[in-house]
């Protein structure tokens, strides 16, 4: 059974807003229609002056949180009134001090006075069932909250306040009036009356499509942004690519030893600079032939992960490579990775061993290259300049950018729905094929804002969320 089916937005809850833990304040949320009456009867004000009921919108008050038999702590009630709130019902919050006692005792008075403890996400949910905020939205405050780095939060910020979701209500609404007018027709099949013009209706049906389309292409990109831009470090075993790792993470995140194969599975970790997060990914040695079944399955992987990283380090160790290797390595290259939307970077490593980078090197790579000291730290600011530059992210600002998989699966379904109407259109198919196929696109469109939702969606978009959220 769906755990959201059976709430009712007649009931009040209440949640921590704050982590859990002990902290200097911790802030406590109400919302529902008896919040404020709630409140009141568990706040005392220094001087009985006035009512939590009489308290205006928007506004912060000095007090205390008791029941009558004890004072819990000193708190701070913050009222806010319906529907000028964040759910669009009445919310108090309550913040206190960070003590768990006091976080516990709190929200046990406040369910004892009425209130229920929320699920994960209600209080979004709430928002967007009283028209607060589409679905979209919704989700945007998700990827808000859980934002690593500034591109991901600006985008989460934009699609927030709506951007997104405006961009998909337009088309929408154009798709509803190419159907109305496609439905006007079927009305009057029997007297063979065309109301739209069938060429401004191709054109109104390609200018659609070229949007969705471009907004199905931008989901790499959305990817990209809220997950990280995957970075492989590969190369041969004991070239230095976990002390590389190591270095650019400034921790011990993986085992560095001078035993070729010590690591036997990819290792990942994010590193975040100028606003934008790379993913690492540590690599096992790539060598040909191993009789380490498990090493031989860590090289298997690591051909994976190539296929999946954006920017390939490809490190090697100068002080032992040979031409003839050197060439190995550029057809290693062209076998295993030719894909021109991947950047390459070689990377020549323990440079502190060498007086010099042999002249065997340099004249051979035409590739670019830089020559570092992983150990010793020596031009790694070198890689990370690189790496910004191959980012080359834009700001974000209003752009439309698909960084949801549900919101790709819907629209890639209107796509499909879409490319079949303009199909029929084209081929003078029966108005009521192409009508049946636009209002199949109409029904994925909405998916993705709201105007078409099933309580499993609600459950599994929701369920993600924060309980105090």
């Amino acid at each position: 059974m769906n755990p959201y089916t059976s709430l009712s937005k007649n009931d009040t809850i209440c949640a921590m807003s704050t982590p859990p833990g002990i902290s200097a304040i911790a802030v406590i949320r109400l919302s529902g229609p008896r919040s404020v009456s709630i409140a009141g009867s568990l706040f005392k004000l220094p001087k009985a002056s006035s009512k939590v009921e009489d308290f205006a919108s928007h506004t912060a008050h000095f007090g205390f949180f008791a029941t009558e038999t004890e004072v819990i702590d000193e708190v701070v009630l913050t009222v806010f009134r319906a529907p000028h709130s964040y759910t669009g019902d009445d919310i108090v919050e309550i913040s206190c001090h960070g003590s768990e006692y006091i976080q516990q005792r709190i929200l046990e008075v406040l369910i004892d006075a009425g209130a229920r403890m929320a699920r994960e996400g209600e209080f979004t949910l709430r928002a967007f069932l009283n028209g607060r905020m589409d679905l979209s939205q919704a989700e945007a405050v998700a990827d808000l909250i859980s934002s690593r780095s500034k591109v991901a939060h600006d985008l989460a910020l934009s699609q927030m306040r709506g951007g997104f979701s405006q961009r998909i209500s337009d088309m929408r609404r154009q798709l509803l009036d190419l159907a109305s007018l496609l439905e006007l027709e079927l009305d009057f099949s029997e007297e063979d009356v065309e109301f739209a013009d069938r060429q401004k209706l191709k054109n109104l049906m390609q200018g659609i499509i070229d949007e969705m389309s471009n907004l199905a292409a931008s989901f790499s990109l959305g990817n990209v942004i809220k997950k990280g831009i995957p970075v492989a470090i590969i190369g041969k075993p004991n070239v230095g690519k976990s002390t590389l790792l190591n270095t650019l993470l400034n921790e011990e995140r993986a085992i560095v030893s001078d035993i070729p194969g010590t690591t036997r599975d990819t290792i990942e970790d994010t590193f975040t600079t100028h606003g934008i997060t790379f993913r690492f990914i540590d690599t096992a040695g790539l060598r040909s032939h191993t009789n380490d079944t498990i090493e031989t399955i860590g090289i298997s992987r690591t051909y994976e992960k190539i296929k999946e990283a954006s920017v390939i380090l490809y490190l090697f160790d100068i002080s032992t490579i040979t031409a003839d290797e050197i060439e190995e390595l550029k057809t290693e290259f062209r076998d295993h990775i030719d894909d021109p939307e991947k950047h390459f970077l070689l990377i020549g490593n323990k440079t502190d061993l060498m007086l010099e980078v042999p002249s065997h090197i340099t004249a051979l790579f035409d590739l670019e290259t830089i020559f570092i000291s992983a150990k010793r730290k020596e031009n790694i600011n070198l890689i990370v300049e690189r790496l910004l530059q191959t980012a080359k992210m834009a700001n974000i600002g209003d752009q439309a950018i698909v960084s949801n998989a549900r919101h790709y699966h819907s629209i890639s379904a209107t796509l499909t729905a879409l490319t079949e109407a303009a199909r029929g259109l084209n081929e003078n198919i029966p108005t009521d094929l192409v009508a049946t196929d636009i209002r199949s696109a109409l029904h994925h469109l909405g998916e993705i804002t709201g105007e078409v939702t099933t309580e499993d969606i609600l459950g599994n978009i929701f369920g993600k969320f924060c309980i105090g959220k």
